[in-house]
């Protein structure tokens, strides 16, 4: 299963059963919003505060992935997850009404594939069934956590980018009908001594490059094996720099599709969205949502979604820490491509 350094390769590739996003009303108005289980109008969704909101998004995305699976609670083996919060807490206490045996992880803007290599590990080693991979974000909580206080409204450099309000979750299989997991390279700490905040695309694009070779110096694979090689939240900064960067190492990309979640969930020309999106919702509604669904229909065969994370904490960043930055890399294709 370990292939090279750190990626695992699966004989018998875990199956991505069944997914369920849902998402807020920047997101309901970008041009992926048809794509989404659950759209709300408001940030608020009845709660009396933002963090429960994005608590409530997670257990709304955990619900519909389970019952899109035609499962019942109880025969989840695992459940792991994480989010942007202090001690992870929007995961933490979702998975009191989630139920099963819970496995917080962080990895910031990367949990999503972190999450679901982990639980493609646990199945694909026989060491579950069943086990549901899930994360979340929510605009409010992640700004006024990691910059000014919410209401403050102050104003954004360009490079800045706007954090998803939204979950994602998957529930991964040893067995089943939909697209399945092949591999996985899991991200090592790169830090170039950014310690600008508002500028994380430049502080990821190094680790997703670093993910992205390391993949293909495991695996064998090249950039045209991917009909899609996509990052997780780099947006117009980051995503540019990091094409740069691998031309610059000897992987070309101008003939692969090599596209940003950050910049498909959002229309950064019509919407107030800086560089473009964030947050470990981004990745994660774009890859459950939008781009599962494209491999449903037969227009995306084999994809590499590589979600790029950095790791600062606001106590980091206050005492001049630079940003270090992780990207895990998770690779789908079709069932009846791997047949």
């Amino acid at each position: 299963m370990l292939q090279g350094k750190r990626s695992w390769v699966f004989p018998k590739p875990p199956v991505i059963v069944a997914t369920g996003t849902v998402v807020g009303p920047d997101e309901g108005q970008g041009p992926l919003a048809s794509d989404f289980d659950l759209v709300h109008p408001d940030l608020e969704i009845g709660q009396p505060s933002w963090e429960k909101s994005e608590r409530l998004l997670l257990e709304q995305a955990a619900d519909i992935a389970i019952q899109n699976a035609k499962l019942s609670k109880d025969k989840l083996n695992f459940y792991v997850g994480g989010d942007l919060m202090n001690q992870i807490i929007s995961n933490s206490f979702a998975a009191r009404t989630i139920g099963a045996p819970y496995i917080g992880v962080f990895g910031a803007c990367s949990t999503s594939m972190e999450s679901l290599a982990l639980a493609s590990l646990i199945v694909g080693s026989g060491a579950g069934d069943y086990v549901l991979a899930g994360t979340c974000s929510h605009n409010c909580t992640a700004e006024k956590q990691f910059r000014y206080p919410t209401e403050y409204g102050s104003q954004k450099p360009p490079t800045a980018q706007y954090t998803v309000t939204g979950a994602g979750a998957a529930i991964v299989a040893k067995s089943g009908e939909g697209p399945v997991v092949t591999a996985t390279t899991m991200g090592k700490i790169m830090d170039l001594g950014i310690t600008d905040p508002f500028n994380m695309g430049a502080a990821m694009a190094p680790a997703a490059v670093d993910t992205i070779q390391g993949h293909f110096e495991d695996t064998g694979r090249d950039p045209g094996y991917y009909d899609l090689i996509v990052t997780g939240d780099l947006a117009s900064v980051g995503h540019p720099l990091a094409s740069e960067m691998l031309r610059r190492n000897g992987v070309p990309m101008e003939k692969t599709n090599f596209q940003d979640c950050g910049l498909m969930i959002f229309d950064i020309k019509k919407q107030k969205v800086q560089a473009g999106g964030s947050g470990c919702g981004c990745s994660a509604t774009v890859t459950y949502g939008h781009l599962l669904k494209k491999m449903h229909k037969g227009e995306l065969r084999r994809m590499l979604v590589v979600a790029t994370g950095a790791l600062l904490s606001p106590l980091s960043y206050q005492q001049g820490e630079t940003i270090p930055c992780i990207a895990n890399a998770v690779a789908i294709e079709s069932n009846a491509n791997v047949q």
